[in-house]
């Protein structure tokens, strides 16, 4: 008589969207993990009975890269190559109705909020004592770092509040926990993430405490690099600056996404501050930090953008010489007060602005480089890959900034350590240089 064996369940966990969703997939990893799950994050094995999805609604494209996914794990499913298939994230959180008419196979969905709901229909416990906790799918050497969540802001085209809720801060001596356990695993640089780090403080403590965390993250023995991600340009604290120049670990670097510089735009947009403000805001952060490199993200076709409006974001981003730039096509999102407006924006003249706007800062990108050719930097090396080590300066966050490439044949680094980097050669977005002792 044959007796069958019972196999473990192992859970497969699949990632779409930003780094936000990135960390929320990890503490949930974390919590299966202290459940005794066997779980894995984006494994290419065909070994897993159970996936879980944790999807993004940010805008279009996203959105359909979510359902894709959804579609082709729930066909895997009624192939009867899983068991279970779960979907979170904010595409479930906003869209759970539709989703469960359209996509039955799926056995349940939850938002992004609903984790203890989602471990307990996998029969596992939700560990409070786990608060902080997770499985780190970045390399080791670096971490994103979550202080808070959800967003107050009304922007009138952004649909975050919808998915993630109100602001809510993480209290600094629990942050500070999470980060002297990370630095006990070998993590050297903490990108501080949040919808919002510019609101920080101000939900739990009443006041903003950007500066405040920012110090005592800084004192985190083994912590080499301290980055800000995502922060709001309106009444942004900053006493942040006198604490990147106080403190060498704090990265001499800012996110900081303006969307537009029209004041017509920006009234439409309802971001709250205003083309003289914001010019002056970023000058002011230039002064204080002179070397800093600061990040930005663009929308192109918002609805209303007249070709005024648009010359006027391009002859700023051209006078402005942002280090780092990125666009975006305006998506038409439900349930934002800019899906009230006409769409009236073509789709290929959205394209054409954002392409002469990325052509521009391309130039901008390549004059910059150029200008760093013969000086050392400190490079803290990611990986290897096609015949280079490749790294990154305290200027560039992972995956959307410049790298700094090092040829393997001549030089050794070893990956996740820091090294002096003399550039030698530059390209639009990446720098060549050599080792220095």
């Amino acid at each position: 008589m044959k007796v069958r064996s019972l196999k473990k369940d192992k859970v497969n966990v699949i990632t779409l969207g930003c780094s936000k969703n990135l960390v929320d997939s990890e503490v949930l990893m974390g919590q299966l993990r202290a459940n005794e799950f066997d779980v894995a994050h984006e494994s290419e094995n065909d070994d897993s009975n159970i996936i879980i999805v944790n999807t993004c609604g940010f805008i279009d494209n996203a959105k359909q890269e979510s359902i894709d996914t959804i579609l082709r794990y729930a066909e895997a499913k009624e192939a009867g190559q899983i068991d279970k298939l779960y979907v979170t994230g904010c595409l479930s959180q906003r869209y759970k109705d539709s989703l469960e008419a359209e996509i039955p196979q799926v056995d349940a969905y939850f938002g992004t909020l609903e984790m203890p709901q989602l471990l307990k229909k996998l029969e596992a416990d939700y560990k409070h004592e786990l608060i902080g906790e997770r499985l780190i799918t970045t390399p080791s050497h670096f971490a994103y770092f979550k202080i808070a969540e959800g967003c107050n802001r009304p922007c009138s085209f952004c649909a975050i509040p919808l998915m993630r809720g109100k602001h809510v801060d993480r209290p600094i001596e629990d942050l500070v926990k999470e980060a002297k356990r990370l630095a006990s695993m070998g993590t050297k640089e903490l990108i501080l993430i949040a919808q919002d780090l510019t609101y920080y403080g101000l939900q739990h403590y009443g006041e903003r405490k950007l500066a405040d965390l920012l110090r005592n993250l800084s004192d985190v023995e083994g912590i080499d690099w301290i980055r800000m991600q995502y922060a709001y340009p309106s009444q942004f604290p900053m006493e942040v600056f006198d604490v990147m120049n106080e403190r060498d670990n704090i990265c001499k670097y800012l996110d900081m996404p303006l969307q537009h510089i029209s004041d017509n735009m920006l009234k439409t947009m309802r971001r709250g501050i205003s083309k003289r403000r914001t010019i002056e805001l970023v000058d002011q952060i230039r002064q204080r930090v002179p070397d800093i490199a600061l990040r930005t993200t663009l929308i192109a076709g918002h609805p209303g953008e007249t070709d005024q409006d648009f010359q006027e974001l391009y002859d700023w981003v051209e006078e402005t010489r942002f280090e780092r730039l990125g666009i975006f096509t305006y998506s038409h999102e439900e349930n934002t007060h800019s899906h009230t407006l006409e769409d009236n924006v073509p789709d290929e003249v959205k394209q054409e602005r954002a392409d002469a706007i990325m052509e521009l800062q391309q130039g901008i990108s390549v004059e910059l480089n150029e200008e760093k050719v013969g000086k050392t930097y400190k490079v803290l090396f990611d990986r290897k890959e096609s015949g280079y080590f490749v790294g990154r300066t305290q200027y560039d966050s992972p995956e959307v900034d410049n790298e700094v490439l090092v040829p393997a044949d001549s030089q050794y680094v070893r990956l996740g350590d820091f090294a002096n980097v003399k550039i030698t050669d530059a390209s639009d977005f990446d720098l060549y240089g050599e080792v220095v002792l």
